[in-house]
């Protein structure tokens, strides 16, 4: 077992430690969600689940909040600014704090890392400890600033959660390699907050094993890309429970054409059984991702401790 793969069954204890020390959304105002990589794919989910708990939001990649804001939210609106950074050092989303405090705006900072320049340029910040060998690849950091989002959102993440990701991830962990055989093409669907995480979980795939990926909402997956489908692919399906009938004949259709599909929360080649309501459910399935990339890299005979072209941290001179 690898930094990567302990980090990814070692997390659960983590999810516990954290505390939000009362930082919660100003209701009143709309709230920009601002991250690079992972941190937007996360940001993603964090902005569904606000608007779902009546806090307005919306996702927005670091320099494109820096560049072009009036673009995601009109100049007549005065948001409030999460900004998600593991090292708390990555430029773009370090530069969109610093311009946003510099229209006077209160910014909110989720990083794994104390006294780094995010926290230096936020008016508030709440901190959560990751994995010691954490490496290039974010993935207890990445559960960790969800949970923290679900938690602002006020979603009870509890105990109880955890242990049911944790018994997910076991439920999961001798299935995944069986499904991989003679495939060569990944899709990850997930509707509402969960469309985040499918594209995290489609990024993951890209950086820990090479692999070409795509992610959707599910019944987007009709409109076009469905052409792809043949028996190299196999479909990681994040099941919806308010669209539960809808998305399994979806993946009916799909395993008719010859796709494998992991069913998580839904029926697939594998189905795997997910209780937890929608609030939760996207920090719930999120470890089975990480986990799925690294057997996926293993595959192919490569180490995620060192994926290709990417470094920890993001810096632009």
């Amino acid at each position: 077992m690898n930094a990567t793969e302990r980090g990814i069954r070692e997390q659960f204890s983590l999810w516990n430690k954290v505390d939000m020390r009362d930082v919660h959304p100003d209701p009143e105002a709309v709230t920009v969600v601002v991250g690079c990589g992972t941190s937007v794919h996360i940001a993603d989910s964090i902005a569904a689940s606000l608007n779902a708990n009546s806090a307005f939001s919306r996702a927005v990649a670091g320099n494109e909040w820096t560049r072009r804001p009036q673009d995601y939210v009109p100049p007549s609106i005065r948001p409030n600014i999460l900004a998600l950074s593991r090292s708390g050092e990555s430029t773009e989303t370090v530069a969109a704090a610093i311009e946003s405090r510099r229209k006077g705006l209160y910014v909110t900072a989720f990083t794994c890392a104390e006294g780094a320049s995010l926290e230096k340029n936020a008016d508030e910040t709440v901190l959560a400890e990751t994995h010691a060998e954490e490496g290039i690849v974010m993935t207890a950091s990445a559960s960790l600033m969800l949970l923290m989002g679900l938690r602002y959102a006020g979603i009870s993440v509890t105990p109880e959660t955890t242990a049911a990701a944790e018994t997910l991830l076991a439920e999961a962990d001798t299935q995944l390699t069986p499904l991989l055989e003679g495939r060569s093409h990944f899709v990850f669907l997930g509707a509402g907050a969960l469309y985040g995480v499918a594209r995290e979980g489609s990024l993951k795939l890209q950086e820990m094993s090479l692999s070409q990926t795509e992610a959707h909402h599910p019944l987007e997956y009709r409109h076009g890309p469905i052409s792809l489908i043949d028996d190299r692919s196999l479909v990681v399906f994040l099941y919806h429970p308010d669209t539960l009938e809808e998305e399994s004949i979806l993946a009916k259709d799909l395993m008719a054409k010859g796709a494998r599909v992991l069913g998580i929360g839904g029926p697939g080649t594998v189905s795997l059984s997910v209780s937890e309501g929608a609030d939760v459910r996207p920090l719930v399935v999120l470890p089975v991702l990480q986990l799925f990339g690294e057997y996926v890299a293993r595959s192919k005979g490569l180490d995620t401790l060192a994926p290709r072209h990417l470094t920890k941290v993001v810096t632009i001179a």
